[in-house]
């Protein structure tokens, strides 16, 4: 068998406020609303690619982070990557976000948007990332 053609298009998050998480995510990557249904908001980055969607969900439960036993876990996080990491945490929480008590790595930092939602900075230029990247993720 053959596979077929694929690409992903999207991480989706669930939230209980769908307009408030993608405000949110839109003003700390500069990214732009490409589809809004109400209930369904995709952001993409200005230079193409694959993006964020977030979808309403009333049932919604914040994860926990750290992991607990018996608590709800984190699906997925976003892995994202900064010139400066002081600078990325100083924006990410002017933008909304909050800095998780637990911080597992002295080069990252865990983050956790209005929703609880963690993600992690760290500085890309450090590790040597993204040399051929531009900062909105698209190949040069």
């Amino acid at each position: 068998m053959t596979q077929p053609r694929m690409r992903v298009t999207a991480a989706t998050f669930s939230s209980p406020d769908t307009r408030r998480l993608a405000a949110f995510y839109q003003r700390l990557l500069g990214w732009t609303v490409v589809d809004d249904a109400g209930g369904w908001i995709r952001l993409r980055p200005p230079s193409g690619g694959a993006g964020l969607s977030f979808h309403h969900e009333d049932r919604y439960v914040a994860p926990v982070w750290p992991t607990s036993p018996g608590e709800q876990l984190m699906q997925i996080h976003l892995d994202i990557a900064v010139e400066n990491l002081d600078a990325g945490v100083e924006w990410a929480l002017d933008a909304g976000a909050s800095l998780a008590a637990h911080q597992p790595q002295p080069d990252v930092r865990v983050m956790l948007d209005p929703d609880g939602h963690p993600f992690c900075l760290f500085q890309g230029a450090a590790r040597g990332e993204f040399d051929d990247v531009d900062w909105n993720g698209v190949e040069i």
